[in-house]
């Protein structure tokens, strides 16, 4: 008797349901209560009933990454319903609490993830049954969204509805209000309604130093990539992309009849993709104009059509690399610098350097400037079947280099183009010697003095010669 009465005592807590005659019955112990990711469809699909049936929102549509879980007692039964989504893109109650910039919050929200749904069974609920569920969750929220979708989340989000509910489960469990909504609900993707329902907003931290992680300068290497992912946006203003597509429009077109955009309005999208580190390449540049607004399409001079200002399709991209005379669009780039920076500084060293472009396709592109200024002077493209030896000679013909000093690397420590800078073009060469001309390296290590040691370049021996 005594040994039955002490294991009913110190038995975990249970769920007690009064059957129709009368009777109470124990039905799960909340030690078993057990939680599990959904994968297939056919249990994501009774989830779904399930929260159609029983949930008083309905059944969610959730957008973009998400995950769902079951909450199930020992021996499998349903218990209940969670479902994280994508966080809502603008929450100015979250933002201010998280601190982060309006560029830091694009780049990064994929870190943030919103509770869009938590169902308990009503006939199979009881006490403490919700914040177990919930804890048992977040437990391993983070490890399943990085399986799924290969980075981690650090920060989850939710709504709570104050004519319905307490939000005693989040609270308990360590959520804190940030403050209410503004009374929107979102319909599709980026339409919201005014409903005049204002929610409060809840958020807990996912690990250690979350919010301070979302608003560093830079993220730690193993949340990095989510910004690798996000798509470069451009943040110039339409007062600035006016004055820029203002430059631009000095670009003749080859084109006879002009349809929704103007040669320069493309131009000025690859302009813009460049200053904010978009990929190159005509499929990217497409990605790129859809991210652009209303308005600065409009600034960029796109004809407006009866739904707004549409995107350049990657085919039209195409057509301009196709067709677009690269020397006039170089001399009209060199035309505005003028304007904008004046002549070339007189006095600076010319460097010619060759780099291969991330999505150069092979190629690279030689390209001639002023140090330290960074003044742009000129550039060629070098073709797979060739090196950058003969496209050097090629543009020290487009350069006025009389009187001035030009620098080379290794590659071109050659006779010809030593003669040619010399007594073609009245140019003095700065060209690197290397152990792969032990010879020369010889004869100026005989005949010309050691520099001192913090000369510039400090790898291997450099010959300044006025003749060749």
């Amino acid at each position: 008797m005594v040994l039955d009465l002490a294991s009913r005592i110190f038995q975990p807590p249970a769920m007690f349901q009064r059957s129709c005659a009368g009777k109470i019955t124990v039905s799960v112990s909340l030690t078993e209560v057990q939680v599990r990711l959904l994968h297939t469809a056919k249990d994501k699909g009774r989830a779904h009933r399930l929260l159609a049936k029983h949930h008083y929102l309905g059944d969610v549509r959730a957008v973009g990454e998400q995950l769902s879980y079951v909450v199930t007692d020992g021996g499998g039964s349903w218990l209940g319903v969670l479902v994280f989504c994508a966080a809502s893109r603008r929450l100015r109650a979250r933002d201010r609490w998280i601190g982060w910039s309006e560029e830091q919050r694009r780049r990064r929200l994929a870190l943030v993830v919103n509770n869009c749904r938590f169902l308990l069974l009503p006939h199979k609920t009881f006490a403490n049954l919700g914040s177990r569920s919930l804890r048992l969750v977040l437990d391993r929220l983070s490890a399943d969204w990085q399986q799924r979708y290969g980075h981690p989340v650090v920060l989850v989000e939710t709504f709570v509805d104050p004519e319905q509910f307490c939000g005693t489960v989040y609270t308990a469990n360590g959520w804190e209000e940030l403050g209410r909504t503004d009374g929107y609900g979102r319909v599709h993707r980026d339409f919201y309604v005014e409903h005049n329902k204002p929610k409060r907003l809840l958020a807990r931290e996912l690990c250690h130093n979350a919010r301070r992680n979302l608003q560093a300068e830079k993220l730690k290497p193993a949340l990095a990539s989510v910004e690798a992912r996000t798509r470069p946006r451009s943040t110039e203003s339409p007062t600035q992309i006016r004055s820029l597509v203002e430059y631009l429009k000095g670009l003749p077109d080859y084109r006879r009849r002009i349809g929704i955009y103007t040669l320069w309005s493309l131009v000025a999208i690859g302009v813009l993709a460049h200053l904010c580190g978009a990929p190159r390449g005509q499929k990217e540049w497409a990605k790129f104009a859809k991210g652009l607004s209303q308005t600065q399409r409009r600034a960029l001079g796109v004809r407006r059509q009866p739904d707004g200002y549409p995107a350049p399709s990657q085919p039209t991209f195409c057509r301009l690399m196709e067709h677009i005379n690269a020397d006039e669009l170089e001399a009209l780039f060199l035309k505005v610098q003028r304007q904008l920076r004046g002549p070339a500084p007189a006095d600076e060293l010319i460097v010619l350097d060759g780099k291969e472009p991330r999505q150069g396709g092979g190629h690279s592109v030689l390209t001639a400037v002023a140090v330290p200024s960074q003044y742009y002077l000129g550039s060629a493209m070098v073709d797979k079947k060739t090196n950058e030896i003969p496209v050097a000679r090629e543009l020290f013909k487009k350069l006025d280099l009389d009187g001035r000093k030009v620098s080379l690397d290794a590659l071109h420590t050659q006779d010809q183009t030593a003669r040619e800078l010399v007594l073609e073009h009245g140019a003095d060469y700065l060209l690197t010697v290397k152990d792969n001309q032990p010879t020369l390296r010889k004869n100026i290590e005989k005949l010309v003095p050691a520099p001192p040691a913090d000369f510039s370049p400090s790898a291997g021996h450099d010959a300044l010669g006025g003749q060749p």
